[in-house]
């Protein structure tokens, strides 16, 4: 290993949880994995700017790490006794394995061993996703690199494998599954009598989905960081609601898999209500999840992997995991907006919930926070509603608030990127904190989120209703499956990729939601950072994005 200078990379810099408590150092000897985002051949466009459908081969071509980048990289890594285990230059990423001791040397890391107490309450804000009792490997600090590849490496994940996100769906209330385990199903949650909730059809009839679609030649990717399904669970749900149950793959990412805990408040009632809600919202749409572990390499790995999988080809992921931008490092951030950038030009839409905590985000102190990655401008946030339903025809829409604890949605005013130039006729406000600067506005759209008039769905073998944006992202997801078969009629091969620049220049597509607030920010006509340009009707969307000049 030769020595040389070295640099600090840019944004690295992390903190343990205030809550976190060291207890101990993990070995030297022990094996791990990091990940590393490399620079493209070309600068990816500005975050948010249209950009034209382009080829595997030509993005490859355009926008790939080069071939003399990657053996720079490879020669580091054989330098500091790290192997290569996974590179890609369409995803320009390098996967690197070693011991402990050597990627701290690497890296300029210092790397220790953390527990959250777990009698603490429910941690918020910054420390939202490690939770009482976890246990991870933490950094605090930056990174740096010798100044042979600063240049070249752009980010560097995975070091650190504390959980980077949470769920963002909420049962209704009174909580649906007691704690007391059912003498059928030792051990396993019991569900009380609920009769709020809709089927996913009748939705798609409120919001009217193009009928004559049902996304047909169409693969809808969903990002899982736990939790899992059984095949017995959408059978039964889709049997029940007369429909074919759908062609479901499962990839795992960095050693994750299609894992059910068998507990339906854990991460199975999301991976389950994205499957549920896609299937029903695009019934001939193909769907893949792609489970990775909960950390900031496993989340960006699975977004780059979707995006770029030539055996899938999917037109559309959807997310439903995040958290406040506070508890986010600036590198992680920019790579995930880049791989969302990367999919956009690939033909792929990226829907994101917006949030279930309101303004605050889960941030104490009495600010207003927005979640990352629906802030990301190079994604379509999208935010919640409560929605009451007659006959099948709204009959009212207002903005999801159920009050302090009980859920409401997110949205905003991002504190970190600016304005994106598709919003600038939007009237984004000043954001709530001060000094009020101006920055890129969130949701974008919206659907019903409130768990009391949420969607009907089986987890864990129990039919239950469930809410929160969560559930946006997917139905989002499944009509933009449906518009992409429908304009497939007159262009072949149609793939709307990054929407937001189109969403906002059309003339109609939304039912305006003006009524309610988030806590910081209140609805109004037109775009507001409860419900963005409002909730699909699917009909006229289709027919206004067929009025638009090709892309």
């Amino acid at each position: 290993m030769t020595t040389e200078p070295r640099t600090v990379l840019p944004g690295s810099e992390k903190r343990a949880p205030v809550s976190a408590r060291q207890v101990g150092a993990p070995a030297p000897g022990e094996r791990i994995e990091v990940t590393l985002r490399l620079r493209p051949r070309e600068a990816l466009p500005t975050p948010g700017d249209a950009t034209p459908v382009l080829t595997p081969e030509q993005f490859s071509a355009r926008y790939g790490a080069t071939p003399e980048d990657m053996r720079a990289v490879a020669d580091f890594a054989r330098g500091h006794h790290l192997d290569v285990t996974e590179a890609s230059q369409e995803r320009r990423t390098v996967i690197l394995s070693g011991q402990l001791g050597d990627m701290e040397t690497a890296f300029g890391a210092r790397l220790h061993l953390y527990s959250i107490n777990r009698s603490a309450e429910p941690p918020t804000g910054a420390e939202s996703v490690p939770l009482p009792g976890t246990e991870f490997r933490g950094r605090h600090g930056t990174l740096s690199v010798p100044v042979s590849v600063a240049g070249i490496i752009e980010g560097v994940f995975g070091l650190d494998d504390r959980p980077q996100a949470h769920t963002q769906f909420r049962y209704g209330s009174p909580q649906p599954f007691s704690t007391q385990a059912s003498s059928s199903r030792p051990g396993v949650a019991h569900p009380r009598a609920f009769t709020a909730g809709y089927p996913v059809s009748l939705l798609t009839q409120a919001y009217a989905f193009p009928a004559d679609y049902d996304g047909s030649g169409q693969t809808v990717a969903i990002i899982e960081l736990g939790g899992g399904y059984r095949q017995s669970d959408l059978d039964a749900y889709f049997r029940a609601a007369g429909l074919k149950t759908p062609k479901v793959s499962a990839v795992g990412v960095n050693g994750g898999g299609n894992l059910p805990t068998g507990d339906p408040n854990g991460p199975d009632g999301e991976v389950l209500l994205d499957i549920e809600v896609v299937g029903a919202s695009a019934p001939g749409a193909a769907i893949v999840v792609y489970f990775a572990p909960n950390t900031d390499a496993g989340f960006l790995n699975a977004v780059t992997q979707a995006a770029h999988d030539p055996v899938h080809r999917a037109s559309v992921i959807s997310i439903s995991w995040g958290a406040a931008e506070v508890s986010w490092t600036a590198q992680a951030m920019n790579a995930m907006t880049g791989a969302f950038q990367e999919a956009g030009l690939l033909g792929v839409s990226v829907f994101c919930a917006a949030g279930d905590d309101g303004s605050s985000d889960r941030v104490p102190g009495g600010a207003a926070y927005t979640d990352f990655p629906a802030s990301s401008p190079a994604a379509t946030g999208c935010g919640g509603t409560r929605l009451t339903l007659q006959a099948g025809r709204i009959v009212s829409e207002t903005v999801w608030n159920n009050g302090p604890g009980n859920g409401a949605t997110g949205g905003g005013v991002s504190g970190v990127y600016p304005l994106p130039a598709y919003q600038n006729a939007a009237g984004v406000p000043g954001s709530a904190n001060p000094p009020y600067r101006l920055g890129r506005g969130v949701p974008d759209v919206c659907a019903v989120a409130d768990p009391q008039t949420g969607y009907q769905v089986r987890v864990d073998g129990i039919d239950t209703v469930i809410g929160g944006t969560s559930a946006v992202s997917p139905l989002w997801a499944g009509l933009t499956a449906r518009l992409n078969q429908a304009l497939s009629v007159q262009t072949p091969g149609t793939r709307l990729g990054f929407l937001n620049p189109r969403l906002y220049a059309l003339r109609g597509g939304f039912n305006d939601v003006t009524d309610g607030n988030n806590g910081a920010y209140s609805a109004r006509p037109g775009w507001d950072a409860c419900t963005g340009l409002g909730s699909p009707d699917g009909e006229a969307l289709l027919a206004a994005l067929r009025e638009l000049p090709p892309a």
